[in-house]
């Protein structure tokens, strides 16, 4: 059987390799031939139209929409989550079989695209970006907002660094100073500091516009970025922030998927994605925005705001310690996800809560791969020999803020280590908030360790989750008696860009 796959995850990181490398492995096991495309943050080689002809299925594990998908039009398609591509992947190669051999589809299983009619589809959407019309609602919209997230990342990371690197350069007054194009100095550090302050700061402003337009292509196409970032704008513009750029890019894809259900004359079909769609797409959203919904959602906004600017003490521990606690309980999961784009969104806002709670996040998210890394140093007898390979690439995991490289550790014994790591990462969580540690960077981990407010009681908080973790599973282990079984966990690698 020839097979031929997409992998894709939010950041484009960690899960859409080890999902790559899953589905290789499994497909070698059943004596399957298979082709991967992994749409990944490090670029991606895309799979021949030889080789998309010549399979017999199509498998897509990706969190986010799939680009170009209208490639795969006509072919039998199955569709799941990397996190089932990882743990599973012999499940998804049977039911490619059994999509190729014609019989009914699995529960869950996508339907085929059907060929594009014309120059522009009016039925289901399913171009570059789209979800699946056979996903369940839920998945649908985590899709979209995942897509929306996906797109936002770089922006984040470069205007965060930039920012971040301004202030170390100049202090943090740099912010007040004067334009660049007014007055610079190349010999002065104080006139570079301004320079990558103000470029750092030209990029935070596209954060609501890149995640609207995003989450409206994920659901309409190209058709819906315009429209999407169109709303995204005017979402900025009233106070709307973060929470009002996802539902401007919500109501943009909706708007222009209902515009792409009307039927127009065949005259008029090849000017609507790149004319009337767009047009009418972005005075809908743009009205509703600024007229009609904008307004309230700034009331929300700034309440949320106004609610982590009063947290201190002990209630903002108790928010590190639950958002610690959601990054490691699925290790780059949905609940992950969740915790993670909460702290990215709070980036947007730029008050001190927000940047200790993205400290707090990241501090968390380097303690599983760390924390089983040191256990598997410290007891080695208590962990397969795939699972003390697995620890020696931990270490460079987890100080990457690249949480998957627990996921061997959980895979072989999940009742004994997901719980530990969950306690570590909390009590991370909780400290580096208590410390006030600060970060402006969405990524990096311990790479960033310089551009960190607070920067030693933030690494204490890192090691001492770390150590809580790790001993927390040497106890596990030794109360459940855990030895080296005869059959080793599975291995996965986790490649980065």
């Amino acid at each position: 059987m020839r097979l031929v796959a997409v992998t894709a995850c939010p950041t484009g990181i960690a899960h859409t390799y080890m999902a790559a490398e899953s589905l290789e492995q499994a497909a070698k096991d059943a004596g399957a031939e298979i082709r991967v495309e992994t749409q990944g943050s490090a670029g991606s080689a895309p799979l021949s139209a030889a080789d998309i002809q010549a399979a017999d299925a199509v498998i897509f594990a990706a969190d986010v929409g799939v680009q170009d998908r209208e490639r795969f039009a006509g072919k039998p398609l199955v569709e799941a989550g990397v996190k089932q591509a990882i743990n599973d992947a012999a499940a998804l190669l049977d039911r490619a079989r059994t999509a190729a051999a014609g019989r009914p589809a699995e529960p869950g299983d996508a339907p085929a695209a059907e060929p594009a009619a014309g120059p522009e589809r009016t039925g289901a959407v399913e171009q570059a970006g789209a979800v699946e019309s056979g996903a369940g609602p839920a998945a649908r919209l985590r899709q979209w907002l995942m897509t929306g997230v996906s797109y936002l990342i770089p922006f984040v990371a470069a205007g965060g660094l930039l920012i971040a690197l301004s202030y170390a350069l100049g202090g943090y007054r740099i912010s007040d100073a004067p334009d660049v194009t007014e007055h610079f100095d190349p010999a002065s550090l104080t006139s570079w500091a301004a320079l990558t302050n103000q470029i750092g700061t030209g990029a935070f402003e596209f954060l609501v516009p890149v995640l609207a337009g995003f989450i409206a292509y994920a659901m309409a196409d190209r058709p819906a970025i315009a429209p999407g970032f169109v709303g995204g704008y005017a979402a900025v513009t009233v106070g709307a922030g973060f929470l009002g750029g996802l539902v401007a890019g919500l109501l943009a894809g909706a708007v222009v998927a209902g515009l792409r259900r009307v039927r127009v004359p065949r005259a008029v079909a090849g000017i609507m994605p790149v004319v009337v769609l767009p047009l009418v797409g972005s005075l809908v959203v743009g009205t509703v925005m600024f007229v009609l919904i904008g307004k309230p959602i700034a009331a929300v906004m700034t309440g949320l705001t106004d609610w982590l600017g009063s947290l201190s003490g002990a209630n903002a521990a108790l928010l590190g310690g639950l958002l610690g606690a959601m990054i490691a309980f699925d290790m780059g999961g949905p609940v992950n996800k969740v915790a993670y784009t909460f702290a990215v969104g709070g980036l947007s806002i730029g008050n001190q809560t927000s940047l200790e709670i993205m400290a707090a996040v990241m501090a968390a998210g380097m303690v599983p791969p760390l924390a089983l890394a040191l256990a598997a140093a410290l007891r080695g007898r208590l962990f397969t020999p795939a699972e003390r390979n697995a620890g020696r690439t931990g270490w460079l995991l987890g100080a990457s803020f690249i949480t998957e490289g627990a996921i061997p550790f959980a895979a072989s014994d999940p009742l004994r280590v997901i719980p530990s790591i969950v306690v570590g990462s909390a009590t991370t969580g909780a400290l580096s908030m208590a410390f006030g540690a600060t970060l402006r960077a969405p990524h990096g981990g311990l790479f960033v360790l310089p551009l960190a407010g607070n920067a030693l009681p933030y690494l204490l908080a890192i090691a001492a989750g770390v150590v809580v973790a790790a001993g927390a599973v040497l106890v596990a282990k030794r109360i459940g008696g855990g030895t080296e079984p005869d059959i080793p966990a599975p291995t996965t690698t986790a490649a980065t860009a």
